[in-house]
């Protein structure tokens, strides 16, 4: 078995959904079954799938599995969470991490991978980001993680985010660099599925103030359908 445990939750009007597994190898795996099977689904459904990426390292090596996995890649659209205000070729832009993984290795067309355009500064890029976004409709999965301080993309703790955007420039976080571009808490709960990879025993106070029923920026994501949790290496009271 992959999984300990499935648990449900519904704490400040979000419904979310844990479950353990027993391996980084067990939640990677899951995790790109998963995926593979909305993307089939939303095909069959509607013709396409919208994906939402995340940053870090468990995204990274569920990429790297996708790298090598057989998908009707014509019909993929990609789009990242969040990504920092940094040179298109630097190490820490999530969108070179998840092309030098994944997207340069396989036949999604390149009109259907959107990058943020960060690199242009937070203002001029959450504004082209949202046009971006516009007319995209229901994402059909939204890929998240969970810092230690209990963010996901970059919505922090303190922070106040424009909802009425579909995506908004960050200033000051709290992990450098300062400037980030993010989607909305609003865009990313228009999503019919939504996975936050949880994985490292650092991120133990955030899932406990969060199953403990704590506003941290994780909460703040509710789609109709609720989120699900993958976790690995932390403890569920």
């Amino acid at each position: 078995m992959t999984k300990n445990s499935t648990q449900s939750l519904v704490l400040n009007g979000q419904i979310s959904r844990w479950h353990t597994f027993t391996s980084q190898q067990a939640i990677n795996e899951a995790t790109l079954q998963q995926i593979l099977a909305l993307a089939e689904e939303s095909i069959a459904a509607r013709g396409a799938f919208t994906i939402v990426l995340a940053g870090g390292n468990t995204p990274k090596q569920v990429y790297e599995l996708l790298r090598h996995a057989k998908a009707d890649w014509s019909k993929w659209h990609v789009f990242h969470n969040d990504d920092r205000c940094l040179p298109v070729d630097h190490p820490e832009r999530n969108s070179l991490m998840a092309r030098q993984a994944w997207l340069d290795h396989v036949a999604i067309p390149a009109d259907q991978i959107h990058d943020i355009p960060a690199e242009r500064g937070p203002v001029e890029g959450a504004a082209e980001y949202a046009n971006t976004l516009h007319g995209v409709g229901e994402f059909d999965l939204v890929l998240l993680g969970l810092g230690e301080d209990g963010h996901t993309a970059s919505l922090f703790p303190g922070h106040v985010w424009d909802d009425s955007v579909d995506a908004f420039p960050v200033y000051n976080s709290p992990k450098p660099p300062a400037e980030r571009v993010s989607i909305s808490a609003r865009r990313l709960s228009h999503t019919r599925a939504v996975i936050f990879l949880v994985t490292g025993a650092g991120k133990q106070e955030a899932v406990n103030n969060w199953r403990s029923g704590v506003a941290i920026p994780a909460t703040v994501i509710k789609p109709a359908n609720g989120v699900d949790v993958y976790v690995f290496g932390v403890a569920l009271d």
